[in-house]
């Protein structure tokens, strides 16, 4: 079955900071404080701040087990 234009569901490239904020569960001030130590990427286009989704799903997926913190 072939998805007409209309039905295919964009995949996100970046989010905004409110975005990440929401998709990730992580706060505002800890997202601008992990781009300024170099665990997340962002980029400015025009006035506003993006992050690449990818640099998202790469923390998250390298961040620590919550088993291992136990």
């Amino acid at each position: 079955m072939n998805k007409s234009p209309e039905n295919r569901q964009l995949e996100t490239v970046a989010y905004s900071i409110p975005e990440a904020c929401r998709v990730s569960s992580l706060g505002r001030t800890n997202l601008y404080n992990l781009i300024n130590a170099g665990k997340l990427d962002a980029r400015k286009v025009g006035g506003r701040t993006l992050i690449p989704a990818e640099s998202l799903r790469r923390l998250i997926e390298q961040a620590p087990s919550a088993l291992d913190a136990a």
